[in-house]
């Protein structure tokens, strides 16, 4: 990948990926495509629409800083250091009165990459069932077959001891993942521990069904053990081409539309600076949670109250904008360590033994800075509390019939949420990290504390379905002004309710063997605060240490949601914003409902999903095949020049069948050129004795040969007058699912 940063200004750089700036031919005023936002979603779309058209012109509006060489991105042991600073937009939320009137900070990347640079590097995903729901709540084809299928083309996972099999994780994409190879020896009493407690080993939790303890994947570049990001290493531009280019340093301050046109039509953007960009062929919105729905608003889209209070005049009046605004919160259980036992701790107070290990990782060598965390577990709500459990679900049946919004949307989430609640085998509603060293909110003891230069390990805890939910809004036309930030949090019963539970569950889980013999204390929240035992008593320090402790997870969704308009969706099932022909919103704001995931896989699924080539267009053929309750699914679209007939561009997305993922590139490079009849020729042998397929493996082979089919069909289908292609001459029947991906 050659990066040139063409132009060095006081307010912006521009990096042209894979050839010059400009090397589309604009005049850097006018594009085909503008994207607003070069984070974990945009670089994502931007670089598979530079992939996929590759005589469209592409830029990318980023609003902070190029930092491809900063250790406290790079650096996966020096994970969180990022947080509160530079490249940190910094907002906070309203002081919140459930949490004892605390501003809680919201972390969002200001920097290339965004937040999947400054994210703690959990690759994980939720269940079926949840990515499902999207679909069922009115998006047809946005399901977990196709969402999956989406997650795992961004993906390169390095296989491991901890992992079993292809099922959920994918191969060859732009995002690096690994599990940790370097595990520290307390670790290895976590999973034992929640065996201990009916929660069985799960080493294929990427794969449909979390619920379980597991070692985790992070997204580290296993060759140098570098973060893999939207930006770099290798990244999303590194696929792309010539015609895109990347802008950073520079802030849009509005959207500007022909509003003459029903729907009205994007025609570009404004710049903080008073400039514009003009965009021929669409805008796409990717400024995440926080700023998606802000950048709307000063345009002129959303709330009309809302919109009227800020003197913004509205053109669209979609009053779902900002609101819907959901969020993951975590508690934290601390406990200090036996002397036999070392953590991340070591790094706060001997600069010494930091100095040398960042010296061993900057060689090459095995370092303490390769690592991020292993241990993890999912449980139900059911699993963690028991006989307790019947009377949680009684007070969220109760906040069920009470929402905090009068949406039309609110009857229909909180019935899907009780649905989770009573799902016990698939969907969890606690996730448990076992952090190596302190992370909570008390603070590590100070240099003259007798407790200084101790090793501790956390248990982090975070609530996956809170019933409340909340919104963010401008309050001015100037974007540069902070917007207000309301998430409710722990406005329901519920949330409180089960935030105790998983603050007692987590003394539960270190008080079980094994985990119990590697402490001597419990440091935070400690039972001077929280006493042993039960009662109303315990119950009220119980909630009091929550809400004086809890913290956000720093997942928000929603907020620009993907639902029928009736129900106060902003964005269509092609994420098109009501209201506009050609303005996308495609981030996490989208997300209709929070999922039980950290929620970077499934940003980078979405913006898999819409960036690839467009299945509508008349010179695209698409073709599924595959078993997805099998766990193998491959998709092949396929673009096709109408005057020679050749194909000129393919694209697979596998789900599972890794033998296949890996032949994507050769099929890739094999179906370049060739007509619809030579395409159809390609036998699965041919692909299996190229790829040195094993036996378990040819069912892979047959697969592409059947994509490939398909793809042809599926092209001929949309253009009769194309539908040459002798394909009798094969003995097989198309092995076509109903999904749509």
């Amino acid at each position: 990948m050659a990066v040139l940063r063409c132009l060095f200004g006081l307010s912006a750089t521009i990096l042209a990926w894979n050839g010059l700036a400009g090397a589309c031919g604009t005049n850097g005023s006018s594009y085909d495509f503008v994207v607003v936002g070069g984070g974990t979603a945009g670089l994502a779309v931007a670089s598979r629409l530079s992939e996929a058209l590759t005589s469209s012109c592409i830029l990318v509006l980023e609003a902070g800083p190029d930092a491809p060489d900063e250790n406290k991105i790079n650096v996966p042991g020096m994970k969180g250091s990022t947080i509160g600073g530079v490249y940190d937009w910094n907002f906070t939320t309203t002081a919140q009165p459930s949490v004892a009137n605390r501003s809680i900070a919201q972390t969002r990347g200001k920097v290339l990459g965004g937040s999947s640079a400054l994210n703690l590097m959990s690759w994980d995903r939720a269940s079926a069932v949840e990515y499902d729901a999207w679909g069922k709540v009115g998006n047809p084809g946005w399901n977990w077959t196709s969402m999956i299928s989406a997650m795992t083309t961004a993906e390169n996972f390095h296989e491991s001891p901890y992992y079993q099999g292809d099922s959920g994780v994918g191969y060859g994409g732009p995002v690096d993942t690994m599990i940790n190879d370097y595990v520290p020896k307390q670790q290895y009493s976590f999973i034992p521990t929640l065996e201990n407690l009916r929660v069985a080993e799960n080493n294929v939790s990427l794969g449909g069904n979390p619920i379980g303890a597991m070692f985790q994947p992070s997204n580290i570049r296993f060759t140098d053990r570098k973060r893999s990001y939207s930006a770099y290493n290798p990244g999303y531009p590194s696929i792309a081409g010539s015609n895109l280019e990347i802008r950073t340093g520079v802030t849009v301050a509005k959207i500007n539309f022909d509003s003459s046109k029903n729907p009205i039509v994007a025609t570009g953007v404004t710049l903080n600076d008073g400039s514009v960009i003009n965009a021929a062929k669409e805008v796409i919105l990717s400024a995440g949670s926080i700023q998606s729905p802000g950048l709307l608003e000063v345009s002129g889209i959303g709330n009309k109250t809302i919109l009227s209070n800020a003197n913004i005049p509205q053109l669209v009046n979609l009053p779902g904008v900002g609101e819907n605004l959901q969020d993951h919160l975590r508690v934290e259980a601390s406990y200090r360590l036996k002397p036999n036992f070392t953590s991340f701790d070591i790094l706060k107070f001997n600069s010494t033994y930091a100095a040398e290990q960042l010296a061993l990782y900057q060689s090459g060598e095995r370092s303490i800075y390769d690592y991020t965390g292993s241990g993890y577990a999912f449980v139900s709500l059911a699993q963690a509390t028991g006989d307790d459990f019947s009377s949680l679900l009684s007070i969220a049946e109760k906040d069920a019939e009470n929402p905090l919004t009068d949406s039309p949307f609110e009857p229909v989430r909180s019935k899907i949420l009780l649905d989770y609640l009573k799902n016990e085998t698939t969907v969890p509603h606690i996730e448990v990290v076992f952090s190596d060293g302190y992370t909570g909110v008390k603070g590590y003891p100070s240099s003259s504390s007798p407790l200084y230069g101790s090793y501790f390990f956390t248990l982090l805890c975070a609530m996956e379905h809170p019933f409340s939910v909340g919104s963010v809004h401008v309050t001015s036309p100037n974007v540069s002004v902070a917007p207000t930030i309301n998430p409710n949090y722990l406005a329901q019963e519920f949330d409180v309710q089960q935030l105790i539970a998983t603050a007692k569950y987590a003394r539960k889980v270190a008080s079980t063997s094994p985990l119990n013999d590697i402490w001597v204390d419990e440091y935070e929240p400690g039972v001077d605060v929280v006493a042993n035992g039960t009662g109303s008593a315990v119950d009220a320090q119980w909630r009091k240490y929550v809400q004086n402790s809890v913290l956000t997870l720093y997942h928000p969704v929603g907020t620009c949601a993907m639902l029928p308009q009736r129900l106060h969706g902003v964005v269509d099932p092609e994420l098109v914003v009501y209201g506009t022909a050609n303005l996308r919103v495609i981030d996490a704001s989208i997300i209709p409902i929070l999922i039980s995931a950290h929620i970077q896989t499934a940003v980078y699924g979405i913006a898999e999903r819409v960036g690839s080539l467009d299945r509508k267009s008349a010179d695209v053929g698409s073709g599924l095949v595959g078993a997805p309750a099998c766990g193998d699914v491959i998709r092949l679209d396929i673009q096709v020049d109408e005057k020679t007939g050749k194909i000129t561009k393919s694209a697979f997305k596998t789900f599972g069948c890794g033998s296949a993922i890996a032949s994507s590139s050769y099929l890739t490079t094999l179906l370049a050129g060739k007509t619809l009849e030579e395409a159809g020729k390609i036998q699965n042998t041919q692909i299996a004795n190229e790829l040195c397929l094993p036996p378990v493996k040819l069912h892979c082979s047959l697969l592409a040969e059947d994509a490939i089919k398909a793809a042809i069909k599926n092209y001929e289908s949309k253009r009769p007058a194309a539908a040459a292609t002798n394909l009798a001459d094969t003995s097989k029947a198309f092995k076509e699912t109903a999904a749509q991906v």
